[in-house]
């Protein structure tokens, strides 16, 4: 693991200098706290009747997730879960970026092919970039998760609402979900950025993968999509076996061979 780290701190001292990659890391988690936050503080007025109104709009299977809490802190519950789908795009946005951005920009500096001469595995030097990407997207999410939770206490009409958001939904979302959507979003840029020349061809192809999650962000919009526990485990079931065959392409595709021929 010795040579995995090294990769991992030569990737961050390597990547964080680019301002793109800063901005998806600060600006963005900052903007998907701070917009459910404001919604719930501008709910703080609402009253008994308007919760009602609003109950009568929520999916029927979603009283049972509102157990324990007062209408008004219901319909706040009901509004915050639909940013939920928002926190998981963190951990998918920020590890694409970096990942699209390592093995493409070091073709063009010509910093990848003394790497590559190395006596480093293919499996190492994957291993090294995937964490380099994954683990600053986690621990992002779960800050941002954090202060989250922090500001709903605060913010909330009742205070029961922290546990809602502390429930298995959220949490399996959070650390379980997000761990997947950041494997799963990593292995494919680095099918992609072993496979082109341009750092912003390989970063928009690479952010591809976020369609999926805006989808259901509409779908929730629209009462299409609502998220409930079953729903979570088999996401992340689903992602765990993608992100088994996703590894496994970007390993076979990943030519080193090729790689210190062609892009010379």
């Amino acid at each position: 693991m010795e040579k995995v780290w090294e990769i991992v701190r030569k990737e961050w001292s390597e990547v964080f200098k680019n301002r793109l990659v800063l901005g998806s890391v600060v600006i963005m988690p900052l903007i998907f706290v701070i917009m459910p936050l404001v919604i719930l503080n501008g709910m703080q007025g609402s009253g008994e009747l308007e919760a009602a109104e609003m109950a009568t709009e929520m999916p029927e299977q979603f009283g049972v997730l509102c157990e324990g809490l007062s209408a008004i802190a219901c319909s706040q519950f009901f509004i915050l879960l639909q940013f939920l789908s928002l926190f998981l795009l963190m951990p998918t946005i920020i590890p694409v970026t970096i990942a699209s951005y390592s093995i493409v920009g070091e073709k063009n500096t010509r910093t990848l092919e003394p790497v590559l001469a190395t006596p480093i595995t293919t499996l190492e030097l994957l291993m090294g970039k995937a964490l380099a990407g994954v683990i600053p997207a986690l621990s992002i999410t779960w800050l941002a998760y954090g202060i989250f939770t922090i500001g709903t206490y605060f913010m909330a009409v009742d205070k029961a609402l922290v546990n809602a958001i502390l429930s298995p939904i959220w949490l399996i979302s959070i650390f379980g979900i997000s761990a997947l959507l950041s494997v799963a979003g990593v292995s494919l840029s680095i099918m992609i950025s072993s496979r082109v020349n341009d750092p912003r061809a390989a970063e928009q192809l690479s952010s591809l993968v976020v369609i999926p999650l805006l989808a259901i962000f509409m779908g929730q919009a629209f009462g299409f999509i609502q998220f409930d526990l079953t729903l979570v485990v088999w996401a992340a079931f689903g992602l765990l076996v993608l992100d088994a065959i996703l590894l496994y392409f970007a390993i076979q595709l990943f030519q080193r061979e090729t790689i210190l021929t062609r892009w010379k």
